[in-house]
């Protein structure tokens, strides 16, 4: 179901790659994805240390989990990003290009202290909508 990216001029312009709101026709299928950390299939955590291939192997886990429900990364709406230092926010924004497409996705980003396992640098959860 294609989004569509809102913006007003009232509104600074995004500082990452997000988008202040995105609207999507109210028809379709809801998937709502539990936080994604950098663990793979086997159990083992990618990347210990490096954003960069955190967050890949993080959007790699949100890829497989909507491809399931029948979608694309194209049909995520809205993203919470769980981060451990904000000051890795380029890099993060980086790898979200290669997996976000325009119009990206609505998003918040937030810093917090602990996670379920140390080693995790960053945790994202998603909203996709996907046509009948």
């Amino acid at each position: 179901m294609p989004k569509q990216q809102i913006t007003s001029t009232k509104i600074r312009q995004p500082s990452g790659h997000f988008s202040h709101a995105t609207m999507v026709e109210a028809r379709g299928r809801l998937v709502f994805i539990s936080g994604m950390t950098a663990r793979r299939a086997d159990g083992t955590i990618a990347g210990i240390g490096d954003i960069e291939a955190q967050t890949r192997q993080v959007c790699e886990n949100l890829k497989a989990a909507v491809e399931q429900a029948g979608g694309t990364m194209d049909d995520i709406c809205r993203v919470d990003v769980y981060v451990r230092n904000m000051e890795h926010f380029e890099q993060i924004h980086k790898v979200r290009r290669e997996y976000f497409r325009p119009p990206a996705p609505a998003s918040t980003m937030v810093e917090i202290c602990k996670m379920t396992s140390p080693e995790y640098l960053i945790e994202i959860n998603a909203i996709a909508v996907l046509a009948d």
